[in-house]
């Protein structure tokens, strides 16, 4: 009986250099924040999309099983380089899982929470009518949009009060005339009388609305909208995001478009405060295991898709329900609102 035919050392060599390269440039992709990079070109737009990118991953290690069959030369060269995708691979799914997918907690129903409703419009278009119905189906306190004019929001506070739900306007816009610059924020009126702060500043292009209230009693409400983070804007969403970080203190409920993930804010966040992903704020997906829930693009299953639509607060308020809307995919807007029922901390 024939020996088998030896293989050169170097086969294996070359096999472990190989896939320690692997390993090390799927791990800047599943684990950024090690290396510093999550809010970094390309990167960034990567981790946005964490379970099609576990899915290639998964693709890619099926194939090499396959190469693995063809010969003992080959085994040797990609033995190494699939050890390092199964690594990649259940990390990866670990911390996707640990987020969690859950895509509705119902509330409770608490008379002292705050329901918090937010939602980018893509500039108005799902129309006043179908924004106020939705409210009043959430029982909103608080509407958080943007993308939407004051022009809209007037509209929506109308249709809500004749809905028996009567609501303050506030706005804000970056560049007048267009819609997508402009964000407003609709206050019920059993919240007391709030009032726009601009004292603290403002996201660089798109509009954040700051709104404080004029007793001093109750939380600061901030609808944000920071910029996207494409190829010639990267500067001014890393600054708009460290600046909605700062933001995020003392008695807070933060809501809206943040165009950014959980990863992407990893490094923002108040060590010092148990449970802080942005500032001193907790995220209330992530409170409720719904953090890899998406809400951009609409239409398309949440899994897919990233988490950039947000509802957070500081500690004074835990979150007693959240929801990712998919019933309004055909609404016109090509994000998900969400939904978070913020109650008082006792």
């Amino acid at each position: 009986m024939a020996k088998p035919k030896k293989i050169s050392p170097a086969w294996a060599v070359f096999g472990i250099i190989f896939g320690i390269i692997v390993f090390l440039a799927g791990a800047i992709f599943v684990w950024p924040q090690w290396f510093g990079v999550q809010r970094e070109l390309l990167v960034s737009q990567a981790i946005s999309f964490r379970l099609v990118m576990l899915l290639a991953i998964a693709g890619s290690l099926i194939v090499i099983a396959l190469f693995l069959l063809i010969s003992r030369q080959v085994r040797a060269l990609l033995a190494g380089t699939a050890i390092a995708l199964v690594i990649l691979l259940i990390g990866g799914g670990a911390n996707y899982l640990m987020r969690g997918i859950t895509i509705s907690t119902p509330p409770t129903g608490n008379e002292e929470a705050i329901r918090v409703l937010a939602w980018n419009t893509l500039g108005n278009e799902p129309g006043s009518p179908t924004i106020a119905q939705l409210a009043l189906d959430y029982e909103a306190d608080v509407v958080m949009l943007p993308e939407t004019t004051q022009d809209m929001g007037v509209e929506i506070a109308g249709l809500m009060s004749e809905g028996g739900s009567p609501m303050w306007v506030l706005s804000n816009t970056g560049a007048p005339g267009y819609r997508a610059a402009e964000t407003t924020i609709l206050i019920s009126s059993d919240l007391g009388e709030y009032q726009l702060v601009e004292d603290y500043g403002d996201t660089s292009a798109l509009a954040t609305v700051i709104a404080e209230p004029v007793n001093g009693d109750g939380p600061r409400l901030v609808a944000a909208h920071p910029i996207a983070p494409t190829a010639e804007y990267m500067d001014l969403w890393r600054s708009d995001l460290e600046w909605l970080s700062g933001i995020c203190e003392g008695n807070t409920i933060i809501g809206g478009d943040f165009n950014a993930t959980l990863d992407h804010m990893y490094g923002l966040e108040n060590s010092d405060v148990e449970g802080s992903v942005f500032g001193d704020c907790s995220d209330s997906a992530q409170d409720l295991s719904g953090a890899q829930a998406g809400t951009w693009t609409s239409g398309r299953h949440p899994y897919l898709v990233p988490a950039i639509d947000h509802v957070m607060s500081t500690a004074q308020w835990e979150t007693t329900g959240f929801e990712v809307i998919q019933s309004q995919d055909r609404a016109g807007s090509d994000h998900r609102p969400v939904f978070a029922e913020l109650t008082p901390v006792s």
